[in-house]
């Protein structure tokens, strides 16, 4: 018997009716998924295995899922590695709609990774194996795994629906970076993370004090190095006479700082360390030890002027990861501007000191700490770390991406790393400039609540002891 008459079994208008059925068809019983094309940075030359690959694109679709009565494959297997998730699922979705809406995009996207990889040919007219699909309803990601495009087979003469066959996704180190936050902060722990500790200079406080004064009194704002001495072995002790108040809290206290010059070593400066109170005329200073001779000095008295007492390193917060001792700045108003020193001690800073007390502050000043320095003169302690950016220690040259970074506990985890980082060495961030010091780190941290290896690991061994000639037998 002869084909109907009234159809021309192929026409356009017929394919186009045919197609916008199934279209409708799959907008009233189908369901919005996620698709995200994979983008291929790095295969391998032998079998063209992918080594590199980013998802960091994605597109609304609508999908009806085949497989209605619930998810395929094997389902929830026990394996001695844990509980192994074997669930797939078989979507449908227009060859119209992809190609309209999906397939002029990714053609502009693979043009780009053309430019940094010309040997990359990769098929981005229909989906493509290897893709993955986000699935809203179980809230699971799935990998495409094989497209059947000519089911049902050429009807009117042509093809209309892709045919997705995809199972659960088993993270491999891809990069992520989807802008859909249930994909993304589920993915953020998974895989082999390096856990960094950093440190920072906001670790770094001080605590500041008035000088004590009664009326017509004074402090010591500063030294005057009179005579730099020679022969000095070590640095001598200084010593300041004795406040007329008579509280040994109110005696004025200094150290001194030695440099050297052709071998020849000599007083460089005088600092104080208490301005002390209580003084009517300048005290008398003494500089003897240290096994030389010669050095002198007067002391500069500020009487009815405030000046800062002490500036002292709060012991909670001594910072930490300091190369060179860090400059101190006070914010506020003085008629004579207060000057700090510090100085470290295996890269903590342990004391302060003043080579001027400073006058005129009606209102205490508020210090700043400067952060660690680098090696090469850049600021850390600064800066915040953006999801997915490269990471790369300075001393190590260790490469990886940022997963997570939470200031408050100063924790960094990354993945895909290229090597182990350093204690010690800056971790720069290449597009947030971001820069702390890596103060430790936790290696390969694979989180999986369900792995049981360890304990199969270890039952092995209880079972077997490989001490014994024979650990399979009696003898």
């Amino acid at each position: 018997m002869a084909l109907n008459s009234y159809f021309l079994q192929g026409s356009t208008g017929e394919q186009n009716l045919v197609q916008d059925l199934i279209n409708e068809q799959i907008k009233i019983y189908g369901t919005d998924v996620f698709y995200l094309p994979r983008k291929i940075f790095k295969t391998d030359n032998i079998i063209k295995e992918v080594q590199s690959s980013k998802f960091d694109d994605n597109f609304i679709i609508e999908a009806y899922v085949n497989t209605y009565e619930g998810y395929a494959g094997q389902g929830d297997i026990m394996t001695k590695f844990g509980v192994s998730l074997k669930d797939e699922v078989s979507l449908i979705i227009s060859k119209e709609r992809f190609e309209e809406f999906i397939a002029p995009i990714m053609a502009a996207i693979h043009d780009v990774l053309l430019e940094h990889n010309p040997a990359d040919e990769v098929l981005v007219t229909r989906p493509r194996e290897g893709d993955l699909i986000y699935f809203p309803l179980g809230e699971r990601l799935f990998e495409v795994k094989f497209v059947e495009h000519e089911k049902p087979f050429y009807q009117l003469g042509k093809l209309y629906v892709y045919e997705l066959q995809c199972e659960l996704f088993e993270y491999e180190d891809e990069i992520i970076d989807t802008s859909i936050y249930e994909i993304d902060e589920d993915l953020a722990d998974e895989g082999y993370i390096t856990t960094l500790t950093l440190r920072t200079a906001d670790e770094v406080q001080v605590t500041k004090l008035y000088p004590m004064k009664t009326l017509d009194s004074g402090y010591v704002q500063k030294l005057s190095l009179n005579d730099d001495g020679g022969g000095y072995i070590y640095p001598p002790i200084v010593s300041i006479s004795t406040s007329p108040v008579g509280i040994a809290t109110a005696n004025a206290e200094a150290i001194a700082i030695t440099t050297s010059s052709g071998g020849v070593y000599s007083v460089l400066e005088l600092l104080l360390t208490r301005p002390g109170w209580g003084y009517i005329e300048p005290p008398t200073v003494t500089i003897v030890g240290g096994g030389g001779a010669g050095a002198a000095a007067t002391a500069v008295l500020g009487i009815g002027s405030d000046g800062i007492g002490e500036v002292r390193i709060n012991a909670d917060y001594p910072g930490k990861g300091y190369n060179q001792a860090p400059n101190v700045a006070a914010v506020g108003s003085g008629t004579s501007d207060v000057n700090v020193v510090t100085f470290i001690t295996a890269g903590i800073v342990t004391v302060t000191a003043l080579r001027d007390a400073g006058a005129g502050y009606t209102t205490l000043p508020t210090f700043t700490v400067e952060g660690p320095i680098s090696a090469n003169g850049s600021q850390v302690g600064v800066g915040t770390y953006q999801f997915n950016e490269i990471v790369i220690g300075a001393a190590s040259s260790t490469k990886a991406r940022v997963k997570d970074w939470d200031i408050n506990t100063m924790k960094l985890k990354v993945g895909i790393a290229t090597g182990d980082f350093l204690p010690g060495e800056d971790i720069v961030g290449q597009e947030s400039g971001a820069r702390y010091n890596a103060q430790s780190y936790q290696e390969y941290d694979l989180n999986s609540p369900f792995a049981k290896n360890d304990e199969f690991e270890n039952e092995g061994i209880d079972i077997l002891d490989f001490s014994e000639d024979n650990p399979f037998g009696t003898f």
